[in-house]
């Protein structure tokens, strides 16, 4: 598969037809390429001016090829056969799905979760190597796996400066202090931001010391460089992003669905990249990824609002059988784009079209000011010393309920909790986000309940799991139009965990980092039920009997 290809219908295709001249005549690709900060407007020059070097990474990310290749085999001299990511956002999302799609196993430990945490780091540690990415170097959750990792290395008699690569920023805290203590450090391109890291060290070298070909991968996107590069009407990145910000009225949910593209996990990686990158000032866009075995509709009854991102398989590739028998993207919400290509390619084409999105919705796609909040928040609980937040407004089973004052006097069981959240959404625009602070792991199949969820409230709804989603759609969810209701899961962990060298637990993080969201969404005038399990066990089950009725 070597063709990058953008096919727009209905709604899609008007906005196409609308902008696309425009952006061609403005010259707005070739501006792009050549990093011009001034594309989005005088407010967001100044951040734009030094977030635009990853349309070079294509070309300028080629001597880590040869450190990666190198550093890999140093490590498996020393006997390391599993890789562990330890990072956040950006940092983690691409190289998982870079070796996703490779079929190369790659750990990635981005939560806070005291049971996740324990797990990635008490297996096989005799074979692990740790990859710890962070961009600022003072991501909490990411400072505080690594402390738990060079713990246990310590404690085995195994030298972490010989397990451990750090990815950061040059000149950055982590920076400094990794290579004060004799470890391997590898600066990523500091003219990058997280969510367009994915061909910076950020993405290649814990893809890379996995195993996966990252030079195949950095040629797959120079493949496309120029084509994106260029002002034409052909241009894929233009149209893809006409398609996704330019719909009038703006079609502001992405329903992303798989049609044997060969990419595994796509859509969760451009989920964060668009949602971070366009919900604020009140406007965005929300990629919202299909529940498997589902259509990327079904159960919506009122899908004007929508566009079908349908992600396909090449369409000049014989082998391979068209998406809907005929060719034709038919698909009831009115609107769908059809993409296909190589994965290089298409984390070039995703950053681009998102860019032009940006352009068309008037803000500036290259800032987060609502995810500070929440991370402001959560250091705040810290400070003061922990705490879960409002006080339970009743408890049902092994399930306490916990919400604002939109939740009727006198609910007291989950099921009528859940039925007033589902009241509250609008039938023609709304959305609901379900957010769980668990282990993903051991939990996956608590994701299942998402069909179900858009069958009861006939809307979109989206599936996270905290504080991961805290670094995607968390800014969408604040900055975004105020269209959501959030439904967010807690629990007990079975055990708590210490985070070395601190006076606090991870039990602790996780709990303040969504008491600090639930807060923060609170104060946005977003309607939050929060439900909090006491016992896993017991208040998984019983959860699952009511979110899946």
């Amino acid at each position: 598969m070597n063709a990058l290809t953008v096919e727009a219908l209905g709604a899609a295709a008007d906005a196409v037809e609308r902008h696309l001249a425009g952006l061609v005549e403005h010259r707005f690709a070739s501006r792009l390429f050549a990093q011009d900060a001034t594309l989005w407007g005088e407010d967001a020059e100044s951040e734009a001016s030094v977030r635009l070097s990853w349309v070079g990474l294509p070309r300028s990310s080629r001597p880590l090829v040869g450190e990666v290749e190198a550093l890999r085999e140093q490590l498996r001299d020393r006997g390391v056969s599993r890789i562990v990511l330890c990072g956040m956002g950006g940092s983690s999302l691409a190289p998982e799905v870079i070796c996703a799609t490779a079929g190369v196993p790659l750990v990635v430990l981005d939560s806070s979760d005291p049971d996740m945490v324990r797990a990635a780091v008490e297996e096989d540690l005799a074979a692990t190597g740790v990859v710890v990415s962070s961009k600022s170097g003072t991501t909490l959750e990411t400072d505080s796996q690594r402390r738990a990792f060079v713990q246990a290395f310590t404690e085995a008699g195994i030298d972490p400066t010989e397990r451990m690569v750090f990815v950061t920023d040059p000149g950055s805290a982590m920076d400094e202090q990794a290579r004060a203590g004799g470890y391997r450090v590898v600066n990523a391109d500091p003219g990058v931001g997280g969510r367009y890291s994915a061909l910076t060290a950020f993405g290649l070298v814990p893809s890379g010391l996995a195993g996966v070909d990252v030079g195949a991968l950095l040629d797959e996107a120079e493949e496309v460089a120029d084509l994106l590069a260029d002002d034409d009407l052909g241009n894929p990145g233009l149209r893809l992003g006409a398609a996704l910000g330019g719909t009038e009225p703006l079609r502001d949910k992405l329903l992303f669905t798989d049609l044997g593209s060969g990419i595994d996990g796509l859509a969760d990686w451009a989920e964060q990249l668009i949602a971070e990158s366009t919900g604020k000032q009140g406007t965005g866009v929300l990629p919202v990824v299909t529940p498997a075995g589902t259509g990327p509709a079904d159960g919506i009854t009122e899908p004007g609002d929508c566009t079908v991102v349908a992600l396909t398989a090449d369409p000049d590739d014989e082998d391979t059988e068209p998406a809907d028998g005929d060719g034709k993207a038919r698909t009831a919400t009115g609107s769908r784009v059809n993409v296909s290509g190589p994965l290089g390619a298409q984390l070039l084409l995703w950053e681009v079209a998102t860019s032009v999105a940006g352009q068309l919705l008037g803000i500036n796609p290259f800032d987060q000011p609502d995810v500070e909040s929440a991370k402001e928040a959560a250091r705040e609980i810290m400070s003061s010393g922990g705490g879960s937040g409002q006080e339970p407004r009743a408890v049902d089973g092994a399930v306490e309920l916990r919400a604002g004052d939109w939740l009727p006097a006198g609910t007291d069981t989950v099921e009528a909790a859940v039925g007033a959240l589902v009241d509250q959404l609008d039938p023609a625009r709304g959305y609901l986000a379900v957010m769980v602070y668990l282990d993903r792991v051991e939990h996956a199949d608590l994701a299942e309940v998402q069909a179900d969820l858009v069958r009861r409230t006939g809307r979109p709804v989206t599936f996270g799991w905290g504080p991961r989603f805290l670094h995607s759609t968390g800014q969408y969810h604040k900055g975004g139009p105020a269209q959501g209701v959030y439904l967010q899961v807690t629990g007990a962990p079975s055990k708590d965990l210490p985070v070395p060298g601190q006076d606090f637990t991870f039990g602790q993080v996780i709990a303040a980092q969504a008491a600090g969201d639930a807060g923060v969404l609170a104060d946005h005038g977003r309607p939050v039920l929060r439900l909090h399990l006491t016992d896993q066990v017991r208040g998984l089950a019983q959860l699952r009997d009511v979110l899946s009725r």
